[in-house]
């Protein structure tokens, strides 16, 4: 296989985007035959994986990876209460950065629902725009990872207009680079060779490169601030058991994904799990934001109990 290929991926695991990449490799392993004069434009369907999960039908309706359409309606309820919590954090570091790192989250697994469940299904015409923006979220956030893991250098004041310009900026940044790449590859709107349907060197550059050096560099600064700043041995827990399930989660995908579909007789796949474990990892940097910041008590006073005190102070 070589850089930037993605037939083994697909192969082994059904990526949204399988549906709308191409290789010719691929047909000549579907065929076993050797095809002389080949013409990108004559492929209409992308690549197929070994195994995947089964569709069902509701009201006339087929819906796609059920199995993982349960577990991302899961994640909604889950990144609703963290984005409350931390909200409810009044004066804590980093509180609307990280805010704005899960409404992202939130809008990924939306669009992830929207993909995954076929309500724009592979083949119609809107399917790689969504599958573009899926992609472009998913870099817009672990972009912005690599922001907010600087928070705890106190290098800028967080909560600003400032910090949340940087935010903001960085994750529009991530998002249009991986929406144009992702669109350039997904229709062959460049005579480049890097940027067609057959040769996605770029998408794969963004997706597997970029955004995973922005997630590394996160975890080296959230392991810095918690064992060298501020001394907390269980946020470095924290933040290592999330990136347990981070890369337990790859591995299933993009390992074990047909094992798992041919051992439940196509009822799951590989996606199940690695969303569960997405999930779980998630659910770890909010975790260990919660862990290294301190919301000011002074500041946290209820209404209602400001006015016992008043009442108590007067009966004196």
């Amino acid at each position: 296989m070589g850089f930037g290929d993605f037939v083994q991926i697909c192969s082994r695991t059904p990526l949204p985007l399988c549906s709308v990449v191409k290789s010719k490799k691929h047909l000549l392993l579907s065929t076993g035959e050797k095809i002389n004069d080949f013409d990108p434009g004559s492929l209409t369907v992308g690549i197929l994986p070994q195994c995947y999960a089964r569709s069902i039908e509701v009201a006339n309706t087929v819906v796609f990876q059920i199995g993982n359409a349960f577990v991302n309606i899961g994640a909604l309820g889950v990144i609703l209460f963290m984005i409350y919590s931390i909200r409810r954090k009044y004066t804590a570091i980093g509180r609307s950065e990280y805010a704005f790192f899960f409404e992202l989250c939130l809008v990924l697994i939306v669009f992830t629902l929207v993909v995954d469940c076929g309500v724009s299904p592979p083949g119609s015409g809107s399917y790689p725009f969504f599958v573009a923006v899926q992609i472009a979220l998913a870099s817009a956030c672990s972009w912005v990872l690599a922001v907010i893991g600087f928070l705890g250098f106190r290098l800028w004041e967080d909560g600003t207009h400032r910090s949340m310009l940087l935010v903001r900026g960085t994750a529009f940044v991530g998002f249009a680079v991986s929406f144009l790449v992702a669109l350039f590859t997904f229709n062959s709107w460049s005579h480049s060779s890097q940027y067609n349907t057959t040769n996605a060197v770029g998408l794969f550059v963004v997706m597997y490169v970029l955004n995973a050096l922005a997630v590394l560099l996160f975890i080296i600064c959230q392991l810095f601030v918690s064992l060298f700043i501020i001394g907390n041995a269980w946020a470095a827990g924290s933040t290592l058991l999330g990136v347990f399930f981070l890369a337990a989660g790859q591995v299933i995908t993009y390992g074990f994904s047909n094992a798992i579909c041919k051992s439940v007789k196509h009822y799951l796949d590989g996606l199940f799990f690695g969303s569960i474990c997405n999930i779980f990892a998630l659910m770890m940097v909010y975790k260990t934001w919660d862990m290294t910041t301190d919301d000011d008590l002074e500041f946290s006073v209820s209404v209602n109990n400001e006015k016992d005190i008043l009442y108590s102070n007067e009966s004196f």
